[in-house]
């Protein structure tokens, strides 16, 4: 698969943004009324860019369309607020519909207000509804913690899920293993496998995607099933993968979801949009996420900053070219 011919030229309406928040991660879900549901983070402008990690929350916008038009519809999820484990902050949402419910996979943390403290304290949790405009029911416990001595020692984060081969439940999630403080150790990507989307999930025992250059490999994956092939779009860190910029998206494959390689065409975008009134280069086009339709790719959500504040941060729906 060539991901990077998929990219068609976006409208300028296929834009998420909300005075006041810095707009992220997006991703959208079909309901029985016929609507589209998009479930994006955001937190206050005042909070600065890494107030992701301290005052984030799920909110809900709906469209009749899922090329864009998305309108505000309310906050989704936000920290538990009793001292629990993600008490603080909610954030890298991403939602799949199973028999008639919707599964929200998201990280959550709390912390003492610091930045390298909360990024520490990350864990994947899952909510749960019959709608994606909610009431969503939270599972009380990470269905991903941190296993001691192991890859993700440190923290997880960045879920991402798709229904595999024989109904298996396939997450994709970012981890960080033991090292120096405050940072860590190496930032990989893992897999853990379920036969039902509450889980229990059980984990591989090794990382995958690892850049044998450079400790900090990929992150932000989504991996999807197509024509019996596992997919992942992942950030690149380094460019190693790509052979393109620094955080341009690689494109892996698998056919078993636990070994994964490079495409044959590694690169699936880098930091710019094509408008269809023209070409905008971008600081970040981060959190991919695709939205099927009928099993086919029709839409990629991304989140989108243009400037080093983070300050009118977006999330970009844009459209796919069909195969």
């Amino acid at each position: 698969m060539d991901f990077n011919k998929l990219l068609l030229p976006v409208p300028r309406t296929s834009v998420m943004k909300q005075e006041g928040y810095i707009v992220w991660c997006g991703t959208i879900a079909k309901a029985d009324d016929g609507l589209y549901y998009l479930l994006f983070s955001r937190w206050p402008n005042e909070a600065g860019f890494d107030g992701w990690v301290t005052n984030s929350e799920i909110c809900w916008a709906v469209s009749d369309n899922p090329y864009g038009g998305f309108k505000f519809g309310g906050v989704a999820l936000t920290g538990s607020g009793d001292g629990s484990w993600d008490s603080d902050c909610v954030h890298n949402p991403t939602v799949i519909a199973y028999k008639g419910k919707y599964y929200l996979y998201y990280m959550g943390n709390r912390g003492n207000g610091q930045y390298w403290n909360h990024r520490n304290n990350q864990r994947i949790g899952l909510a749960i509804a019959n709608h994606p405009a909610g009431p969503w029911t939270r599972i009380k416990k990470p269905i991903i913690d941190v296993t001691k001595g192991s890859f993700d020692h440190l923290m997880t984060s960045n879920p991402t899920v798709t229904i595999g081969r024989y109904g298996e439940v396939l997450m994709i999630y970012k981890a960080v293993g033991d090292g120096e403080m405050p940072k860590g150790g190496k930032v990989v990507c893992a897999v853990a496998k379920a036969k039902h989307p509450r889980g229990p999930f059980v984990k591989n025992s090794k990382p995958i995607m690892v850049n044998p250059e450079n400790d900090w490999s990929v992150e932000d994956p989504f991996v999807w099933f197509q024509n019996n092939r596992y997919y992942s779009l992942v950030k690149d860190f380094q460019g190693y993968f790509t052979k393109k910029e620094a955080g341009s998206a690689a494109l892996f494959e698998s056919r078993d979801g636990d070994d994964w390689e490079p495409s044959e065409h590694p690169f699936a975008f880098g930091l710019s949009i094509t408008w269809e009134d023209g070409i905008q280069a971008v600081k970040r086009l981060e959190r991919p996420q695709i939205y099927f339709e009928g099993g086919k790719p029709l839409v990629l959500c991304c989140a989108v900053c243009c400037n080093d504040s983070g300050i009118g941060s977006y999330n970009v729906q844009i459209p796919l070219r069909q195969i």
